[in-house]
Formats: structure tokens, C-alpha cells, sequence
């Protein structure tokens, strides 16, 4: 039963911190800031959309 809601609760966190996986993988410029409008916003929705949105903007690392 324990296990149940530490996996439940590990879940929730990586859900959570989507944003921040994704300006991470994408080499986003702003990857830190966005991390922490995540971390620190996320729980109002309105704030993991914009930490979502803004790590999917067009402003990452070119490839050279």
C-alpha cells in the first residue's frame, strides 16, 4: 500500500516538472529560468502553462 503512494507521489512529481524536462532536452536558452517559473509557479496552472509554452519556444541552442 505504501508503495502505491510513493509511486503515485513520484509520478505526480515527473508530470510536475514536464516544462523543465522539456527546455532540458530541447536546449533551450532560458532552460534555468524556466526550471524555476516551474518549480516555483507550476502549482497554479496558469503558471505551468506558461513554464510549458515558453519551453517550447523557438529559442534553443542552434546545432553547429
Amino acid at each position: 500500500m505504501e508503495q502505491t503512494g510513493i509511486a503515485g507521489a513520484l509520478t505526480l512529481l515527473v508530470f510536475y516538472f514536464i516544462p523543465a524536462f522539456v527546455a532540458f532536452r530541447r536546449q533551450h536558452a532560458n532552460k534555468v529560468p524556466v526550471m524555476l517559473v516551474n518549480a516555483f509557479l507550476g502549482w497554479t496552472f496558469i503558471g505551468w502553462i506558461v513554464a510549458l509554452v515558453w519551453a517550447f519556444t523557438s529559442n534553443t541552442r542552434q546545432q553547429t
